[in-house]
Parts: structure tokens; sequence; C-alpha cells
């Protein structure tokens, strides 16, 4: 499960993140790409805009679910 304590910088805020425990796999990028972005170098993923309607939030979700390194946290916020 995801660290909120190890939250990447690159993360806009609210309550979605992805943590330091990345692989840059591309799963949530491929899976919700309104949302989650690999960075320029590719070493890890971030989210760059938080849901804004049920349907991003159900990718997001999904995402999340299915980061096989369970990198990507929803804190409540």
């Amino acid at each position: 499960m995801a660290d909120v304590d190890s939250k990447l910088d690159g993360n806009v805020p609210g309550k979605y993140y992805v943590d330091d425990t990345c692989s840059a796999c591309g799963v949530c990028s491929d899976t919700a790409p309104n949302n989650f972005k690999l960075t320029d170098d590719e070493e890890n993923a971030f989210v760059y805009k938080q849901p804004e309607n049920d349907e991003e939030v159900e990718l997001c979700e999904e995402a999340l679910e299915g980061c096989p390194e369970e990198s990507i946290g929803n804190d409540g916020a």
C-alpha cells in the first residue's frame, strides 16, 4: 500500500498520489491518462490532475487497484 509520507513531489494536491515505490510501469498512465503521467525521465509516475468527475474517479481507482507496486494512494482528502 502506498505511503502518504513517501508521496512524490510532482503530485498535485488532492486525494490521489504516487509514492516513491513507483517503477514507472505505465499501468496508471495507460488506465487513467487524464490524471497520471510518467516523468520526462520515465523514472516514476505522478498525479498531474485530480479526478473531476465520476468516470475519472473510477479510472483512478482502477489504476490504484492495478498498480503492481501498490504505489498509488488515496488519502481521502
